[in-house]
């Protein structure tokens, strides 16, 4: 009976991760897409170095960090309103 349900539970943990993973990646992809419509010329003097590049890289992770997070609390919190009634 234990064996079971720690297989349940390792089971559980692991497709949350990679959905997790899988989110995550998908919303910096997203991010990455919709930073190509910013002008980083007007701030970078040279947005095409690898310097700007990679300012417009770690700009696409950390704002599909926040929407993944995001997606990812509102998908607990749905799950959570079941428990509600």
């Amino acid at each position: 009976m234990d064996q079971i349900l720690v297989e349940d539970l390792s089971s559980a943990v692991g497709t949350s991760g990679l959905v997790s993973m899988i989110v995550s990646l998908l919303c910096v992809v997203l991010s990455w897409w919709a930073l190509q419509n910013l002008k980083l010329d007007l701030v970078i003097r040279y947005p095409k170095s690898p310097q700007g590049r990679l300012l417009h890289l770690l700009l696409a992770i950390v704002l599909g960090h926040f929407v993944a997070g995001f997606l990812l609390d509102y998908l607990g919190w749905s799950g959570q309103i079941r428990n509600m009634f």
